[in-house]
């Protein structure tokens, strides 16, 4: 017996059910994916970041957004929640989804167990596409780990480590940098699994 045809939506549709939706999905290719809740570090982190940047880019072209603003990715019609997302300028509005804007500078992702390799793989490739998008910062909450992408000229990405809670991320698009003890200010990291003991026979 094959499977029940998949639901498609078009945009419009989709647009609709979040007005009156509790939680945020995820609109692509037709089908709407429904996005997973955060856990307190996730919550923390992400309103970490927020403050640390809403400070540092008072009075520059840039502002940061938190997780309510809803971006569309024209080349591959994703419409999707990123955690906190930079727009440097005017915000440019998409012109089939007024609500969601097209220009987001630099994006971060806090990473959680269930979307991780989503976040650092099929989800990052689309964000590519975005022509504005400059950098993209990943930032796992189990541990002071920051991972920031930065797009080339030759429009690859190159990849920067940040480790512990001494080093400064520098954001080169925003003219700021972001030290990791803020990110991570009042997350409680989950103890570290202890290693296997060596039993000798």
């Amino acid at each position: 017996m094959s499977a029940a045809p998949l639901t498609q939506y078009t945009l419009a549709e989709y647009l609709d059910r979040e007005e009156t939706a509790v939680g945020k999905s995820e609109f692509y290719r037709g089908q709407i994916f429904a996005m997973s809740g955060g856990t307190p570090e996730h919550s923390e982190a992400s309103v970490n970041i927020l403050t640390s940047l809403r400070g540092r880019l008072r009075g520059t072209p840039c502002r940061p957004y938190n997780s309510d603003l809803r971006i569309r990715i024209p080349a591959n019609g994703l419409t999707t929640y990123p955690d906190v997302a930079v727009v440097c300028g005017e915000l440019q509005r998409d012109p089939l989804a007024i609500t969601a804007i097209n220009n987001p500078s630099v994006i971060f992702e806090v990473l959680s167990d269930s979307i991780e390799s989503y976040d650092r793989g099929k989800k990052f490739g689309r964000y590519r596409q975005l022509e504005s998008l400059r950098e993209y910062i990943l930032v796992a909450q189990d541990e002071a780990h920051v991972e920031r992408y930065v797009r080339q000229a030759d429009d690859s990405w190159l990849l920067t480590v940040f480790k512990g809670l001494d080093p400064v991320v520098q954001l080169t698009t925003l003219g700021c940098s972001l030290p990791l003890s803020e990110v991570y200010e009042d997350v409680t990291f989950p103890p570290s699994k202890p290693s296997p003991e060596l039993v000798v026979a």
